[in-house]
C-alpha cells in the first residue's frame, strides 16, 4: 500500500450527490449515468458522490456500484473528484466496497456512520478505522443521525480526525456548535450535508457542500459556494434566498432521490424518473408541493408531457 500523506483532501467544493439513472425496466443505465456526470461537471461541480443515499445505494448490487464508480471515473475523473459511496452498517462489507471503489478508479470514498446497529462510539471509531486501512482512498465521513440512528460525538470526531486517511466530514446533523468545534480543533475539510445550510456552514469555515439539490440547480450552487469562499456574503446571501424554495422542493416533501429524478426528468436531463422499491413514484398530490416550490423560485414548469423545467 502506498505511503499515506499527512492529509489528503481530494474532495472538491461543490459536490453533487448523484442520483442513479435507471432504465425503464429498473436496470442501472450506465450511459445515462455518464451523461449526467458530464453535465454536472460541465455546469460547475468539482466533485460527485456516486452511489450515496441519493443514488439509492441500499438497493444497488455491489457489482452495480462498482460499474457506477468505474463509468463516472472514466467519464469525468480527469475533471472532478469521484467519491464512491462505500459505507454500510457491516464493517467487512464496507471494507470490500472500499477495495472495489479503489479498483474502479474512484478518488475518495464517502463512509456513513453504521446504521441500525447503533454501536457505541468505540464501535464507530473501530468501524471507520477498519475501512481506512482497507485501501488508499481518503475518507469523507458522513454524520447523519437522522438515518443512522446515532450521531458521531464531537469527541469521537476529534479522534477520527487524527487518522491521516480521514480528510473530510459531511455534516448532516445540523449542530452548529459541534461543527464549530470540529472546524476549530481539526484540519478536516467540513462540508454542509444539508443543502439549506451551505451558507452558514461556509461562513464558519466549511469548504463547500455535498448536495442533492445541486444536481438540479448546479450553476446557482456553484455561484453560492464561490461567493461564500470569496467572502462575498451579500452575494452569497442573495443566492441562498433564491435557492431556498428549490431546496424545499427537492428535500422536504418526498425522498430526495425521488424528487431529484422527477425534476431532472422535467428538465429533460433524464428520460425517466424510475426508482427502485421501496421508493415509488409520487402521485399527483405528492408532486404538487414540489412544483409549487419550484414555481415560487421563478421556475417555469412544463405542462404534463412537456419535460422542461427552466428558470424564468
Amino acid at each position: 500500500m502506498a505511503e499515506t500523506p499527512s492529509r489528503i483532501r481530494p474532495f472538491g467544493s461543490l459536490v453533487a450527490a448523484m442520483v442513479t439513472p435507471l432504465t425503464d425496466d429498473g436496470g442501472v443505465d450506465l450511459d445515462a449515468t455518464a451523461a449526467l456526470a458530464a453535465k454536472l461537471v460541465d455546469d460547475g461541480c468539482d466533485g460527485l458522490v456516486v452511489s450515496g443515499t441519493t443514488g439509492e445505494t441500499s438497493t444497488l448490487e455491489d457489482s452495480e456500484k462498482e460499474d457506477l464508480y468505474r463509468v463516472v471515473a472514466e467519464t469525468v475523473g480527469d475533471r472532478a473528484r469521484v467519491i464512491a459511496g462505500t459505507g454500510t452498517n457491516h464493517t467487512s462489507h464496507s471494507v470490500e466496497m472500499a477495495r472495489r471503489a479503489e479498483r474502479a478508479g474512484a478518488h475518495a470514498q464517502l463512509v456513513v456512520t453504521p446504521y441500525y446497529n447503533k454501536p457505541t462510539q468505540s464501535g464507530v471509531l473501530a468501524h471507520f478505522t477498519a475501512v481506512s486501512e482497507a485501501s488508499d482512498l481518503p475518507i469523507m465521513i458522513y454524520d447523519i443521525p437522522g438515518r443512522s440512528a446515532i450521531p458521531i460525538t464531537t469527541d469521537t470526531m476529534l479522534r477520527l480526525a487524527e487518522n491521516p486517511r480521514i480528510g473530510a466530514l459531511k455534516d448532516a446533523k445540523a449542530d452548529f456548535a459541534a461543527v464549530t468545534r470540529v472546524l476549530a480543533a481539526t484540519d478536516l475539510d467540513v462540508y454542509a450535508g444539508d443543502d439549506g445550510l451551505t451558507l452558514p456552514w461556509m461562513a464558519a469555515g466549511a469548504v463547500g457542500v455535498v448536495s442533492v439539490s445541486a444536481q438540479v440547480a448546479t450553476v446557482a450552487f456553484r455561484a453560492l459556494v464561490d461567493a461564500a469562499a470569496a467572502g462575498d456574503f451579500d452575494e452569497a446571501r442573495r443566492i441562498h434566498f433564491d435557492l431556498d424554495p428549490v431546496v424545499r422542493a427537492v428535500m422536504t416533501h418526498i425522498p430526495g432521490a425521488v424528487s431529484a429524478k422527477q425534476i431532472l426528468r422535467l428538465q429533460g436531463v433524464l428520460s425517466n424518473a424510475v426508482v427502485r422499491l421501496p421508493l415509488v413514484d409520487p402521485d399527483e398530490a405528492e408532486l404538487a408541493p414540489v412544483l409549487a416550490d419550484l414555481a415560487e423560485a421563478g421556475w417555469v414548469i412544463g405542462s404534463p408531457g412537456t419535460p422542461r423545467v427552466a428558470r424564468a
